[in-house]
């Protein structure tokens, strides 16, 4: 037997978990009709299958009607979700994991105008600012119903044959009654610490009595609020004591800080560049004060502080959620000790900001999650062996040849730079951001142990290509910045590019006009700010870097708001003349025809990427396919069969060379389109 702390099984009353590793509650928004269906099984599965202590499905599932989903929540009020969580379960559990499901009441972490148009209830008509409701006061018939809801929705888990259910205290309705922030009831649902645990005491005792003690319940709770006025350590612990005395919990789940605002959450769930495991020494202080069994997950990114965590003492069970969307079979690779080889989780958040906007949660550099039903976590070997030449090596050309030499084929890569990376090796440059570069080393890593060659400081022509008698031409070749968007002056402009590379020194005075709402636009104002320039950054939209979501906006606000930046929106920068030595900006606006003049004695334009597409359009007469690509096979996962030209090799193109996208999408065109090739 493995002596690995990670490794070793943990009793959880009645429930033997075959090691320290789980993946924590979360709503990856793939339910369909608030259920969750074969795309919401298959995720969990995978994970499962992979060696995963437990997987906590669910990210607070709603219990009420007065509680619809603003983040495609599972509603667990219904009946009809029983026999869908059946079938996860009993899948999961076939796996060797346990299987539980987070529950809660959003309380004013909702909007009245979602599902059925309730008022939203709290402890108070105090808005979130992130849903921006104004709850009514919840009122004792309120109560009743919410606790009889939490009951049935226990009830209904347990027929659905799963370990147990977690109550989520953070941020939603019981801990808007907790804290004194948010709580301005009266006895005896306000006051006291006691008081404003009530509503929490008696969901539990409600639950408990429907399903009986062979039935695993936890809470997850804030251990302090972080905030003047709010919880402190000493309340976490009282409340954590609390639960313990009650002999109703099972386990306790500790986070820190709140959720209520989109720096509150980002603090509590860190992103790139921000601390690794910063309330893991909370977790273990409570663990240590409280003696329950003490789970805790943020922003616990690799194998090494996973295992810290638990050997330490501070954690019973230690959650990788994130880590997991990037590599769901981490717990596999331990096991067989294959750390190295493990997809890292780069902190991009993408995953959370998408969920956040009403999209599915997904990894930035790792497109079959949340996928699973098309897409393959694990690589087939070909039938049929094939040379692929591969042009670019930035994360859509790395993909590309990875999934071609896993399945077999021979592979040549060629860059015209003298390092891999394209533009995410650029993005790295930014010390905050600078983990991106592991969706680049991972895949160098990859291809060297499959003996990709690769030609770097060679900028490809057609007849290069030709000479290497391929079967498959890959052109990944990603784009330039576009610049001459302008009616004039485009010449006196430079780009985001130039600013980030260094190839251009920050001017004093700054107009950086951002068409895109992109981290690049973001990124060079800040690196403007802090090289002491005066920068205005100014968009046609009518919110700015519309691209970068809520929980990565959050580390350049703080880098920017104290600095001399300032922000306009819904005003477009039209042309800029000379005018001595100096720039002068002619803006106008969407809205109206304006015209007006300012000076600068520097203008950056960002308006994404046009595609690096010319060495495509010189092999495109010469392939087979013309360079088409059929679409409906594409989606369907079969192969391309696609002909029409001179009999030689297929081509297709990929990532930004097709157009400006995003990393994830040029990962998953390479995937999807290599994984039958």
């Amino acid at each position: 037997m493995s002596n690995d702390p990670l490794l070793q099984p943990y009793q959880l009353k009645h429930l033997t978990l075959r090691n320290r590793i789980m993946t924590t509650s979360h709503e990856p928004a793939y339910g369909e009709d608030g259920m969750p269906k074969d795309r919401y099984r298959l995720y969990h599965l995978e994970r499962a299958k992979a060696g995963v202590a437990m997987v906590m499905t669910a990210g607070s599932a709603s219990v009420s009607r007065d509680s619809p989903p603003v983040f495609s929540n599972l509603l667990v009020w219904k009946d009809e979700v029983v026999p869908w969580m059946k079938r996860l379960a009993d899948d999961c559990h076939e796996a060797g994991a346990a299987v539980m499901i987070q529950l809660s009441h959003l309380g004013r972490r909702t909007r009245w105008d979602k599902g059925d148009w309730l008022p939203v209830v709290a402890a108070s008509t105090d808005r979130e600012p992130s849903h921006r409701a104004f709850p009514k006061r919840a009122e004792e018939w309120d109560l009743a119903r919410i606790i009889s809801d939490y009951a049935d929705a226990a009830e209904r888990m347990k027929a659905s044959g799963l370990d147990g259910v977690e109550f989520l205290a953070h941020g939603h309705l019981l801990d808007q009654f907790i804290s004194p922030l948010t709580n301005k009831m009266d006895a005896p649902y306000g006051g006291s610490l006691e008081n404003r645990a009530r509503l929490l005491m008696e969901v539990l005792a409600a639950c408990r009595k429907r399903v009986g003690d062979k039935f695993i319940l936890g809470v997850r709770f804030g251990g302090e609020e972080a905030q003047a006025g709010g919880t402190t350590v000493e309340d976490g612990i009282a409340l954590g004591k609390m639960l313990r005395d009650s002999g109703m919990v099972d386990y306790m789940n500790i986070n820190r800080g709140r959720i209520h605002t989109d720096p509150a959450m980002t603090d509590m769930i860190p992103v790139q560049g921000m601390k690794s495991a910063p309330h893991l020494d909370l977790a273990g202080r409570l663990k240590a004060e409280v003696g329950l069994p003490t789970f805790h997950a943020a922003r616990i990114p690799d194998v090494a502080t996973a295992r810290y965590a638990v050997a330490s003492g501070q954690l019973d069970m230690v959650g990788m959620t994130r880590a997991h969307m990037a590599d769901p079979h981490l717990v596999q690779k331990i096991v067989e000790k294959r750390e190295d080889d493990i997809r890292p989780c780069v902190g991009a958040t993408y995953c959370l900001d998408r969920i956040y906007q009403g999209g599915m949660a997904l990894c930035i550099h790792n497109p079959a999650t949340g996928r699973e039903g098309t897409m393959p976590h694990t690589i087939t070997p070909a039938k049929d062996l094939k040379k692929v030449v591969v042009i670019g090596a930035g994360p859509a050309g790395l993909e590309a040849a990875r999934v071609a030499a896993e399945r077999g084929h021979q592979v040549v890569v060629f860059e015209a730079a003298d390092q891999p990376g394209g533009q995410v090796r650029l993005t790295s440059l930014t010390k905050r951001r600078a983990e991106m570069i592991g969706i680049i080393d991972w895949r160098m890593a990859q291809c060297a142990a499959r003996d990709v060659e690769f030609r770097f400081n060679t900028f490809a022509e057609a007849a290069d290509v030709v000479a290497e008698k391929p079967d498959v031409v890959i052109v990944a070749t990603g784009g330039l910045p576009q610049k001459d968007i302008l009616a004039f002056g485009n010449e006196l402009t430079v780009n985001a590019w130039d600013i980030l590379s260094g190839d251009v020194k920050p001017g004093q005075n700054v107009l950086l006009f951002d068409d895109a709402g992109d981290h690049s636009a973001l990124q060079a104002a800040q690196l403007l700010a802090e090289a002491g320039s005066t920068v205005e950054v100014m968009t046609p939209d009518r919110a700015f870097a519309p691209e970068v979501m809520a929980m990565n906006l959050v580390p350049y606000m703080r880098a920017l708001q104290d600095k001399k930046v300032t922000f306009t929106v819904t005003y477009r920068l039209s042309g800029v003349k000379k005018t001595g030595n100096q720039l002068t900006a002619v803006i106008d606006s969407d809205y109206m025809d304006l015209g007006q003049e300012r000076n600068f004695d520097q203008i950056i334009v960002n308006h994404g990427t046009a595609p690096l597409d010319d060495i495509y359009f010189d092999l495109k007469p010469q392939s087979e396919n013309l360079g088409a690509v059929d679409y409906e096979a594409l989606i369907a996962g079969k192969p391309q069969t696609v002909n029409g030209g001179p009999k030689g090799f297929k081509l297709f193109r990929i990532g930004d060379a097709v157009e400006s996208r995003n990393t994830h999408a040029a990962i998953y065109d390479a995937l999807r389109l290599m994984k039958d090739i």
